[in-house]
């Protein structure tokens, strides 16, 4: 807190007041010029706190009356439901999920008006003109960086930095147990291999994002879906039943922060858990932590990595989502199994190109990153409470969300029996592009879901292609009904 602008810091005060009731609905915020007394500030800082507010939909400004406290439409959606604990689906369930998801995304590549399928930040959330200059500082102090051998194992710049910036997250790392790699997706490809082989079980939580189902069926390994909260994550207790049901699970692969799709958290209390009972029953733990810097406040949650005492936990991670989408460096601390990722990466697709590297390294290790990452945040809590507003005004009744504490997506339940993949269908149609819930599973117990992005600004173009997707949902939902009537 105390590293944010005044005004922020203020405008958080009156928003907890907001929120434990002690400024209620149609409340009169203090006057400008209260504030300017109580606080000692200026002009300008009581006026941002007040606008801070009002962007973020907590006041509304009336005419020659002030600020009042106002009641977002979003706080009457209601969450989405909790899953079952003992609904697991069955491995042999995982046949088929790579030709939907390619069938979808093949769909999905034409230019659209409104794509909200993305799961990143808009590129104007990024420090693009600061990597620019990076990029070409960086060539002038290593002109022959792009014609001569790459380092074998990435460089010890970018290796350095991510081992003292892995320190935030709890994680206690030397640059030699880092190996770069492209994006987190080869990092979890190269954890799967080191572990596991063709036939092979793979609990994932479900829902799960489609990358990992794709990569599992393209390695011909089966996915054992586990029951995931939208609020806590992964439900330990029903991995503990899997595990006693199957004797032949041989990963565990979560996103602990900020699961994709759900949005989940874990708590730390489920994370010992988790790696506790990975640890006694000897099945290796794959953490996809490509989110966590993301997350609301100005602490980065603590990774599963932090409670590994034997290397059983495979560290996967990537600045795809936090920095640079355009940059695909990624990294993987891989345990006990260092040596053989390092065999896979070098035997699969040798080393990453060092360009990249190295302008990735001099931000991580310079005050830019940290002044990026709280403007990054705080952008994106304004634009998700916008859409979660947009929900809760143009989709149908029965619509659930469970507001993530961070993230660039939002999981949004459409009323019982709405087909995601028509209401995919008839939003491609308007030109706007939804990401269905049935691509993340090898069941269809999602189809009613769609994950929806809420990393881009909030235009008057959103907005309407908003409310014409709601009417989208609602003529689906109320087609449904009527063939159940």
């Amino acid at each position: 807190m105390q590293n944010l602008p005044l005004y922020k810091q203020l405008a958080e005060h009156y928003l907890n007041a907001i929120r434990c009731g002690t400024l209620k609905l149609g409340d009169r915020m203090p006057s400008v010029r209260k504030l300017m007394h109580v606080h000692g500030v200026s002009l300008s800082t009581a006026l941002q706190l007040c606008r801070q507010l009002e962007t973020e939909g907590w006041l509304e400004a009336r005419p020659r009356s002030g600020y009042f406290v106002r009641q977002p439409r979003r706080v009457r959606l209601i969450p989405a439901q909790e899953p079952t604990i003992g609904k697991i689906i069955d491995p042999a369930q995982f046949v088929g999920i790579h030709e939907l998801v390619s069938e979808i995304i093949a769909q999905g590549q034409r230019q659209v008006k409104c794509n909200l399928a993305r799961a990143t930040g808009g590129p104007a959330l990024y420090p693009h003109q600061q990597l620019r200059s990076l990029t070409v500082s960086t060539l002038r102090r290593y002109p022959e960086l792009l014609t001569k051998t790459i380092t074998p194992g990435g460089n010890r710049e970018l290796k350095a930095a991510l081992a003292k910036r892995a320190l935030d997250s709890g994680i206690s790392t030397s640059a030699d147990q880092v190996i770069i790699t492209n994006g987190c997706i080869e990092a979890l490809n190269l954890a799967l291999r080191a572990v596991a082989q063709a036939g092979d079980v793979i609990a994932v939580e479900s829902p799960t994002f489609y990358g990992l189902l794709q990569v599992l069926e393209s390695l011909g390994m089966k996915a054992l879906e586990i029951p995931t909260s939208p609020s806590t994550g992964i439900s330990v207790e029903a991995l503990e039943l899997a595990m006693r049901t199957y004797d032949n699970i041989k990963a565990v692969v979560v996103v602990p922060h900020l699961q994709n799709p759900l949005g989940s958290m874990m708590p730390d209390q489920h994370k010992q858990k988790l790696v506790a009972l990975c640890e006694a029953q000897g099945i290796p733990l794959i953490e996809d932590d490509s989110y966590s810097a993301l997350a609301d406040g100005d602490k980065i949650p603590t990774a599963l990595k932090q409670w590994d005492h034997s290397g059983n936990v495979i560290y996967c991670a990537s600045v795809h989502k936090i920095l640079a989408p355009g940059m695909r460096v990624g990294w993987i601390l891989a345990g006990r199994w260092q040596e053989r990722v390092n065999m896979l990466k070098y035997a699969h697709t040798r080393y990453n190109e060092e360009l990249s590297q190295i302008v990735t390294a001099t931000f991580l290790l310079s005050s830019a990153y940290d002044r990026h990452l709280r403007k990054l945040r705080s952008s994106l809590a304004v634009q998700r409470e916008k859409m979660a507003e947009a929900i809760a005004t143009y989709f149908p009744e029965g619509t659930r969300v469970t507001m993530p504490a961070g993230g660039v997506s939002l999981w949004v339940e459409m009323p019982t029996g709405t087909s995601s993949r028509a209401v995919f269908d008839a939003a491609l149609e308007e030109s706007i592009l939804v990401s269905p819930g049935l691509m993340y599973s090898n069941s269809n117990r999602f189809d009613h879901f769609l994950r929806l992005n809420c990393g881009m600004p909030y235009t008057q173009d959103l907005d309407d292609a908003m409310r014409l997707l709601g009417r989208i949902i609602q003529h689906q939902a109320s087609s449904k009904q009527i063939i159940a009537a």
